[in-house]
């Protein structure tokens, strides 16, 4: 059998699956449909949905959520915390926007909380900003703390009460750790597809939605602070992060190819 995963690579693979006869499965990690799996759907026995998406109904299209890497539910937060040189107590805000970082949204991160926060600041800035927002950091900046990248990345999630991020197919590891957040969507992703998903997070209650067009660090502040300063919301949210998180998709997917394959 062969598991596409939606990339442009998985069009010439799942082409060859389908004139070799071999049982071909794909995902789809967004709430849209990409290109490669659009034209390969038709030739497959399914295609795993992490959202639902409409006009994809029934056997064929099982909604799973998309897989997070083992143990993302799992990661007890005083030990993330302590590996992570955080402080033990108190509330805690990640902020993250992928490999590489989101430039605006780490300019924001550091325009709002660089000097003073409400609580402490875990911001993985991705590799290509990191030096740039360090030379903006004052050295007596504490609770601030400013790292390139976090492996493995479940210890920056259950370190946190909030998380400010981009709304890539890295939602469902938010959700799977539990994590309230404030989704902020990358506004040239394909057919706008990272505003769909967090939307998606949002009508479940795991998240609030700031349009790109609207973040600067003052805005990010207000947000974050109005629900570190509610306690109940907060509570709310990681309760709906729960409950919408699909942390065993990885474990349906691949049962499911089992059963179809007989194997």
């Amino acid at each position: 059998a062969v598991l596409g995963g939606g990339g442009y690579v998985s069009g010439p693979a799942g082409l060859a699956a389908a004139t070799l006869r071999l049982p071909l499965f794909l995902t789809e990690a967004d709430s849209h449909v990409g290109v490669a799996n659009r034209l390969l759907a038709p030739l497959a026995r399914r295609l795993f949905l992490a959202f639902p998406v409409p006009g994809r109904d029934g056997p064929r299209y099982p909604v799973t959520g998309r897989p997070v890497p083992a143990g993302t539910a799992t990661v007890g937060r005083a030990e993330a915390r302590r590996r992570l040189g955080l402080p033990a107590d108190g509330l805690c805000l990640l902020v993250f926007g992928g490999s590489l970082g989101a430039r605006r949204l780490n300019e924001a991160a550091v325009e709002a909380f660089g000097v003073r926060a409400p609580c402490a600041v875990l911001h993985v800035s991705g590799r290509r900003d990191y030096e740039h927002l360090r030379a903006r950091l004052e050295p007596a900046a504490t609770h601030y703390r400013l790292l390139p990248y976090v492996e493995p990345f479940a210890d920056a999630l259950a370190a946190a009460d909030l998380v400010a991020a981009r709304s890539g197919g890295s939602v469902w590891e938010v959700v799977a750790a539990g994590a309230p957040s404030i989704l902020v969507p990358y506004p040239h992703a394909t057919a706008d597809h990272q505003a769909g998903n967090a939307r998606f997070m949002a009508a479940a209650g795991a998240a609030v939605v700031l349009p790109d067009a609207e973040l600067d660090g003052p805005r990010l502040a207000d947000e974050v602070e109005a629900l570190l300063g509610d306690p109940a919301r907060l509570a709310a949210m990681t309760s709906a992060a729960r409950a919408v998180a699909r942390p065993d998709a990885a474990d349906r997917i691949a049962e499911e190819v089992l059963a179809l394959t007989g194997t």
